[in-house]
């Protein structure tokens, strides 16, 4: 039976006096909804400099998680999360059609990841990661949708300058500002000791993958974990609302396809 340990937390940081970062989960009731639903949790970063970021990332979060507490069962999560990743781009962009947000503009990043069984499944927009960290070892699952990172896909900015780059968190994908959005989504296969970490900028940009999975990897309870890895990243710097949830796999239910669907493989 897959069995996970969950922990969360947020920062204002050192700069800002309102938090535009929002936090959210879906934490099935019974072993039954563990296997039709599976878990949910995501996280997002209301765009700054525009008018009411903490309203788009709060409003992206309530209708990714009730949708998919609402979704049918058994639903493959593969073609379900980046369908609610649609619908929350609509909610938060219909927001500013509503009458008391006339007038006003919001966006927000979002990164969500579901997870059934032995399998995670991660789709997001902007510039929230996913990792994965895998025998003290930590991989980025998702590819920021910045300005910067489109140039060095196409091999005209290093790394190096990225970080440097004052442009680095130009967004060019964000739920909001259109109808209509494209969400990238990856599966994973998971084991026994893994652990998912889903951050904001203000946390991953002051922290190299090393130092994430250095922390994570510790024998501590969970959230404080995540207590420690927004702490950190705040001490090393705070110009930023700072959010991280960290997931911890202690062990997975293996499952096979047959025609199209699953069935629990022998242990």
């Amino acid at each position: 039976m897959l069995d996970l340990q969950f922990g969360q937390a947020t920062d204002f940081g050192k700069v800002r006096t309102n938090n535009e970062d929002a936090m959210g989960s879906f934490i099935p009731s019974s072993r039954q909804q563990a296997r039709s639903h599976g878990y949910l949790f995501a996280v997002a970063d209301g765009v700054g400099g525009l008018d009411l970021g903490e309203v788009a990332a709060a409003t992206a979060i309530s209708v990714l998680t009730s949708e998919f507490a609402g979704a049918q069962a058994g639903t493959m999560l593969v073609s379900l999360l980046p369908r609610l990743i649609q619908h929350a781009n609509a909610a938060v962009h219909d927001c500013t059609l509503a009458p008391q947000y006339r007038g006003k503009r919001m966006a927000t990043t979002l990164v969500a990841c579901a997870i059934r069984h032995d399998q995670a499944i991660v789709s997001h927009v902007g510039d929230s990661r996913c990792y994965l960290v895998r025998n003290g070892h930590a991989k980025q699952i998702t590819q920021d949708h910045t300005w910067v990172n489109q140039q060095r896909k196409l091999g005209l900015i290093s790394a190096a300058e990225i970080a440097a780059s004052e442009a680095r968190h130009v967004l060019i994908r964000s739920l909001g500002p259109e109808l209509f959005v494209s969400p990238d989504t990856a599966a994973l296969t998971l084991q026994s000791g893994d652990v998912i970490v889903l951050s904001t900028d203000g946390v991953h940009d002051e922290m190299s993958d090393r130092a994430i999975a250095g922390i994570v990897s510790q024998n501590k309870a969970i959230d404080e974990i995540a207590r420690e890895l927004v702490d950190r990243a705040v001490e090393i710097d705070g110009g930023d609302n700072a959010t991280a949830q960290v997931i911890r796999v202690r062990a997975v239910e293996q499952m096979g396809m047959y025609r199209g669907r699953p069935y629990a493989l022998p242990s």
